[in-house]
């Protein structure tokens, strides 16, 4: 073999060589950037929509939008009874509201061992605790009120305890034991659920078959359902508020959202939700009802069989205008009902969507439904397609470890003392009539 033809066989291998590095690094990168946007997908999921939008209000780009321009230029709450004008005065122990068959109106931090942070969120955190005399595990709700008043989101607090109080009865939703309040925080003792978000599990597993997916629809559904006949809106369904029990039944949570006194025929207007589940007629601004949940039920349906929102960019001026504008896209791999019931829920048009008529009944006699036995249902004796397989309230395994890793904070079961009380301190404990309240002096920790 001549020099010559060595040569061009050398350079041929060394092209080949760069050529396949190149390609690999093309690969690596993408994978970088891949893991980067699903990382900035995960976090952006878990941020609240006044923090969401304050953080697009920065891009240049997504402020450019019409249909963004216009969603930002809303300053104030529009209902009038979100303002909060006229506080009233601080409650003596005989004004206390009654917090219902549960409640304990002498409960004060110092009742509970506070063992793990398991959620966290914009005016506080969750915590796993253990009742010291009952030896009862509850996850309790800690919120700090200088946070809920700086933000004016105390009318939405008292609206979540209201919801709370009504809850009790159903399987599917979350129940408030009692709630109370020292100088500086609110309390919320609440059912302690350990079998994981329906976000984590969706994380993990990316999408579910249909019979899974139908079961918890079904039990979404049924607690939605339930609501609405309180004449109350949830405004809120995601799979981050879609919690797992032990057995693997599903625990609707979080009712900050919730907008009460709404009847069949009745309207509210409030620019609110998660950006991901929002309903057209609610980035229109337009006045909506509560078939503004059967949307919600339908994304959230749609992302337990697809894996994303149904209408979901990362561009979220693009997001919107999908919502708005872009006719629903079904993959071929679901069955006729499952994608005759998306279409139904996913309708633009409110007053031809699904449930705008006669509410739950259209949903629970939908085809997609009709391997439900509801009765089986509400009482709990369908065997749920996935078991958590949790050991006991110590198993964390489902919680996220940026959570669990996070130590209790001291100030938790502590309340300021009573000279250290100041007047922000004092406006904050005229704001949440209706807490027990737990006096300075029987806090430690």
């Amino acid at each position: 073999m001549s020099v010559y033809n060595v040569c061009v066989y050398v350079s041929v291998y060394i092209m080949c060589v760069c050529v396949c590095m190149c390609v690999c690094v093309f690969i690596y990168i993408y994978i970088f950037f891949f893991f980067f946007f699903l990382v900035a997908f995960m976090k952006q999921r878990r941020m609240g929509l006044n923090d969401f939008i304050q953080k697009i209000a920065t891009n240049s780009y997504a402020c450019k939008h019409p249909e963004v321009q216009s969603i930002l230029k809303i300053s104030q709450p529009q209902e009038p009874e979100l303002m909060n004008a006229n506080p009233s005065p601080p409650p003596s122990p005989s004004q206390q509201i009654n917090l219902g068959p549960s409640s304990n109106p002498h409960a004060k931090p110092s009742d509970f061992h506070f063992l793990k942070v398991i959620g966290k969120g914009s005016f506080g955190k969750v915590l796993l605790a253990r009742h010291k005399a009952e030896e009862q595990f509850y996850a309790v709700k800690v919120l700090q009120k200088k946070a809920i008043l700086k933000k004016k989101e105390e009318k939405h607090i008292m609206s979540e305890r209201n919801v709370l109080l009504k809850n009790v009865k159903h399987p599917f939703l979350v129940g408030l034991h009692f709630s109370f309040q020292t100088a500086d925080k609110l309390y919320f003792v609440l059912d302690y659920i350990n079998g994981g978000e329906l976000f984590y599990h969706l994380q993990r597993e990316r999408c579910f078959l249909e019979p899974r997916a139908r079961f918890y629809a079904a039990e979404i559904a049924s607690a939605l359902g339930y609501l609405h006949s309180l004449n109350i809106v949830y405004r809120d369904l995601k799979p981050e508020n879609i919690l797992l029990d032990s057995q693997g039944h599903i625990v609707l949570t979080d009712f900050g959202l919730c907008k009460e006194n709404i009847e069949h025929n009745g309207t509210t207007s409030t620019f609110c939700g998660t950006p991901e589940y929002l309903a057209p007629e609610v980035l229109h601004k337009q006045p909506y009802d509560r078939t503004v949940d059967w949307w919600c039920l339908g994304a959230v349906l749609y992302e337990m069989l697809y894996g994303l929102p149904p209408f979901y960019s990362r561009n979220t001026a693009e997001m919107y205008d999908n919502i708005l504008n872009k006719p629903l896209q079904l993959k071929p791999n679901i069955t006729n009902s499952a994608r005759h019931l998306l279409e139904g829920l996913l309708q633009k048009d409110r007053t031809k969507r699904l449930g705008a008529k006669e509410d739950f009944t259209e949903i629970k006699n939908h085809i997609f439904f009709s391997p439900i036995n509801w009765d089986d249902l509400i009482n709990k004796k369908i065997t749920p397609p996935f078991n958590p397989n949790v050991s006991g309230p110590s198993d964390l395994r489902h919680f996220d470890p940026e959570f669990t890793d996070e130590p209790v904070p001291n100030s938790i079961g502590q309340s300021p003392d009573s000279i250290l009380i100041t007047a922000s301190v004092k406006e904050a404990a005229e704001a949440f009539l209706g807490f027990s309240y737990a006096p300075p002096m029987d806090s430690f920790l």
